[in-house]
C-alpha cells in the first residue's frame, strides 16, 4: 500500500537539458549563417537596405528557410527546456507557451512564403505573424526574468534589458526608410537571438552547477 501511494519520482535529466540548450544555441549559429550565405549570392540585394524577408523570396529563398527552421527549432527548444526546468510561477508558465508559440510563428514565416515577393493570392498573413512576434518578443523576457533570477541575477538583467531595447526599438522599424531598414531588422533579430543564447546559456550553466562534485 505505501509503494501505491508513493508519489512518482521527478528528475531533471542532465543529457536532454543539455542537449536541448546547446541545440538552441546551435539553431541560432545556422540561422546567422543562412543570412550571410544568402547575402552573398541572391544578386543585387543590399544587406542594409533590404530586409532578411527579401532573401525569402525567389530562387534562392530555400537558404534562409533552413535558417529560419533552425532558429524555430531553437525557440521550440527552449520551451522544452523551461518546461523541463520549471522555475517559476504563473509567468514562467506563459513564458514556456509563448516560446514554443513563436517557435511556430517564426516557422510559419518560412513555410507560407509570403514575404519579399508581394504575394496578394489567398490570406496572407505574414504581417499579422510579425506583429505577433513583435508582441512576444516584449512580453516573454519579462514573463521568465523572475524565475530567471532563481538560476542568477545577471539573467534577470539581461532578460529585462533585452525586453526593454526591443520593446524601445521594434515600433521603429514600420517607420525605417527603405533605405537602412535591413540593417536595422538585423538589429532587432540581434535582439531576439540573444534573448535565446542567454537562456540556453543559463541552462547549461546551472546543470554545470547542479551536477558539479561537492567540494565537501
Amino acid at each position: 500500500m505505501a509503494e501505491q501511494n508513493q508519489q512518482a519520482k521527478v528528475q531533471e535529466q542532465s543529457g536532454m537539458i543539455l542537449a536541448l540548450a546547446y541545440y538552441a544555441i546551435a539553431g541560432c549559429a545556422v540561422f546567422g549563417i543562412s543570412i550571410l550565405i544568402a547575402d552573398s549570392i541572391v544578386p543585387e540585394h543590399d544587406w542594409i537596405a533590404d530586409t532578411i524577408s527579401d532573401l525569402g523570396a525567389g530562387k534562392y529563398e530555400f537558404v534562409v528557410d533552413i535558417g529560419l527552421y533552425a532558429y524555430a527549432a531553437s525557440l521550440i527548444s527552449i520551451a522544452l527546456l523551461c518546461a523541463h526546468v520549471h522555475l517559476g510561477g504563473t509567468y514562467w508558465s506563459v513564458g514556456t507557451v509563448g516560446f514554443a508559440l513563436l517557435g511556430l510563428i517564426v516557422f510559419l514565416v518560412g513555410a507560407r512564403n509570403e514575404y519579399g515577393d508581394s504575394d496578394s493570392e489567398g490570406v496572407v498573413i505574414h504581417i499579422y505573424l510579425v506583429y505577433a512576434l513583435g508582441v512576444l518578443m516584449t512580453v516573454l523576457p519579462l514573463a521568465l526574468a523572475g524565475g530567471a533570477a532563481r538560476a542568477a541575477a545577471i539573467y534577470q538583467k539581461l532578460l529585462l534589458g533585452y525586453a526593454v531595447l526591443w520593446t524601445v526599438s521594434a515600433p521603429f522599424f514600420f517607420f525605417m526608410p527603405d533605405s537602412v531598414d535591413g540593417i536595422y531588422e538585423r538589429y532587432l533579430g540581434l535582439i531576439s537571438v540573444a534573448t535565446v543564447i542567454t537562456l540556453a546559456w543559463m541552462f547549461i550553466s546551472r546543470e554545470r552547477s547542479r551536477s558539479a562534485p561537492s567540494s565537501n
